[in-house]
């Protein structure tokens, strides 16, 4: 199999959550990413050949060609969460424009009415039954995955404010926080209670040695709502998130695109998250904050997107060297984008990322 990275590595979980924990400078660099696109997984595994040698009938074929191809990448973990957890929104979808095309288009939440606008909404609206959770796919992980790899959670959980705003519909919800708050108080209980049970089967398994709560809060300009809505209504909810992952003896990290800056001493010392990610150049980049709330937790990330899309390989491997200059002394950094690896930006930008890691020593 060819390879375009000219350090190996072996996956090697310890360092990556000791990395997270602020455990002093790692002995190298740790990658983590939110997600790849299935787009760029799929470009990667046909360019080297990932997954040629497994069987396309086996029923365990995609969660094994997933380890393949993250073992490959010089990943230490797989993101997992529970099934069951589908809640139907409003969406609208436009022409996928993207390099590695999405023949379905790009979706997108309405904005301005959601599937909830009311009492009899709410009431009908098919929730997910809890009774109906499935861990299965993290079953066969637990069993399967390989020693020197673990399992973050993430995925069926930790959604307060996205799906406050999507049930409702942006538009709907503000105006709602004024003329129905019950009514959205109401969603967001329904959300925790949905999300501690699904929080606590993400749990239940020894090779989980992380909960990764994904929940974008905020625009360029500031949070989704007022900060104390915002502590009510969403940090709440992450709270019992955090609390349930420390009483576990494991770290609670954080995904929230926007500008967070109203709420980050909250996101601190009220919920107690670990980690923080997402990353944007015009509203933080990841090196402005190294010396700042970087020292009370671990920064994950922060090779902007845009910057990712529009740059060339060379002038992505400069930026990945200054970034870990900065932020790898004394731990507390592991490297990835901004947000997650999307299907418009180059292939071989994200592998000069991954690969520039790799070769970087202190």
């Amino acid at each position: 199999m060819s390879t375009p990275f000219s350090v190996s590595v072996t996956p090697d979980w310890e360092g990556l959550l000791g990395a997270i924990r602020r455990e002093g400078t790692p002995a190298r660099v740790h990658h983590i990413e939110l997600f790849l696109d299935p787009e760029v997984h799929e470009a990667i595994c046909q360019r080297y050949g990932i997954g040629a040698d497994l069987d396309p009938a086996d029923p365990a074929y995609a969660w094994k060609k997933y380890i393949a191809a993250y073992r490959f990448l010089g990943y230490d973990f797989v993101r997992l969460g529970v099934e069951g957890m589908e809640m139907p929104m409003r969406y609208g979808a436009v022409e996928d424009t993207a390099g590695l095309q999405r023949n379905a288009g790009r979706q997108f939440v309405d904005e301005n009415r959601g599937p909830i606008t009311n009492w009899e909404e709410f009431e009908q609206y098919p929730w997910p039954d809890p009774a109906n959770i499935s861990s299965r796919t993290l079953e066969w992980f637990e069993e399967n995955l390989p020693d020197d790899m673990c399992i973050i959670g993430g995925g069926g959980f930790a959604h307060f404010a996205e799906h406050l705003t999507w049930l409702m519909g942006y538009s709907t919800f503000c105006v709602a926080l004024y003329e129905q708050r019950d009514l959205v108080e109401a969603i967001a209980r329904r959300l925790e209670e949905l999300y501690v049970v699904s929080a606590r089967h993400i749990l239940q398994f020894p090779r989980v040695k992380a909960l990764w709560g994904s929940d974008d809060m905020g625009y360029r300009g500031g949070p989704l709502m007022s900060p104390p809505d915002m502590k009510a209504l969403v940090l709440k909810g992450h709270k019992m998130m955090a609390d349930m992952a420390h009483e576990t003896g494991r770290p609670y990290l954080l995904h929230s695109c926007g500008n967070l800056s109203m709420i980050m001493d909250d996101l601190l010392d009220y919920v107690g998250i670990d980690a923080k990610h997402s990353f944007e150049d015009t509203i933080e980049q990841v090196t402005e904050v190294k010396h700042t709330y970087g020292q009370r937790i671990a920064l994950l990330g922060g090779i902007d997107v845009d910057f990712m899309c529009r740059s060339t390989p060379d002038e992505v491997r400069a930026r990945v060297r200054r970034t870990l200059e900065v932020c790898m002394p004394g731990g507390g950094y592991v490297l990835g984008t901004g947000n997650s690896v999307t299907n418009y930006i180059p292939v071989d930008n994200y592998l000069a990322m991954l690969d520039e890691g790799r070769r970087f020593t202190a």
